[in-house]
């Protein structure tokens, strides 16, 4: 079997120390294909350089580097943020755009302590909307694919991806986490999504149910490493000193997970969302 991770954070410090001994779990689990997020400007030269070194030194896993301003990191961003991220862009004509997008949770129902938002200034929704579709339009313009966050404000979401020309290889709404009758009107402007192992915890019953029903020609599977920990039946893989962060090579097992979710034999779903994921990030 091979398996494609379509949202991780490979470059996030967290994982710095790990990374020699991540790159040759995820190969040892099949895993062939990656797509290594940015999130804020001072994680954009670390995915780069992971980019640049990991293409010379690892041919048979192949790395896609995305780089975005992330709505929780918006009200840090420097006056050239938005210069600096057409360069990335620009200089790797194969680099997606992510992680971009919305999100009212922080602002509505995140704790004032929350160690995750620790130090940043949470950027009010209607500042979060004009970076996102300042975002959304550079990756139109380039021609690259999106990938959207987006936590509590689907229904603002959807009324602006009808609202302005879309990427033409469509986007990827990363742990979609939205209703089951929101995902057709996403589909019809060409959304993928992608399914998180975390989503396997008994209390996400609503979440495996609406993954039951996602088209499979639209679906995609992450980790979103090192975030979003499965189950320990579904993780199988612990980091050497840092047992509470997500191994990103626990992707083989999500992978199985969700095709006896779907009721299909693993071969079928792993050749499905190869395909949909070429279709996506790499120009097939």
């Amino acid at each position: 079997m091979t398996y494609c991770d379509a949202h991780n954070h490979l470059a996030a410090p967290a994982l710095a120390s790990h990374v020699p001994a991540i790159i040759p779990a995820l190969t040892a689990a099949g895993v062939t294909h990656i797509v290594v997020n940015g999130t804020e400007e001072s994680d954009w030269p670390t995915v780069a350089k992971l980019a640049a070194d990991h293409t010379a030194k690892h041919p048979a896993l192949h790395l896609t580097p995305s780089y975005g301003l992330h709505p929780w990191d918006t009200g840090n961003r420097s006056s050239d943020w938005l210069k600096t991220l057409r360069h990335y862009l620009e200089t790797d004509p194969l680099a997606a755009v992510g992680e971009i997008g919305l999100d009212r949770w922080m602002l509505e129902r995140a704790r004032p302590d929350d160690p995750r938002l620790a130090g940043l200034r949470r950027a009010p929704l209607d500042e979060q909307h004009d970076i996102f579709q300042t975002q959304l339009a550079l990756a139109v313009g380039l021609d690259r694919p999106a990938t959207i966050h987006c936590i509590d404000a689907f229904g603002l979401l959807l009324e602006t991806l009808q609202a302005v020309p879309l990427p033409s290889r469509g986007f990827l709404l990363h742990a979609y986490s939205g209703s089951v009758e929101l995902v057709a009107p996403f589909v019809a402007l060409g959304a993928y999504f992608s399914f998180n192992g975390a989503y396997l915890a008994p209390r996400h019953a609503r979440l495996r149910a609406l993954y039951q029903t996602i088209p499979l020609e639209r679906l995609l599977i992450e980790t979103d490493a090192p975030a979003m920990l499965a189950p320990p039946e579904y993780a199988p893989l612990a980091l050497a000193t840092a047992p509470e962060l997500n191994h990103p090579a626990n992707l083989a097992a999500t992978y199985d997970a969700l095709a006896r979710l779907r009721e299909i034999p693993l071969p079928t779903l792993t050749a499905q969302v190869a395909a949909n994921y070429s279709r996506l990030f790499l120009r097939a």
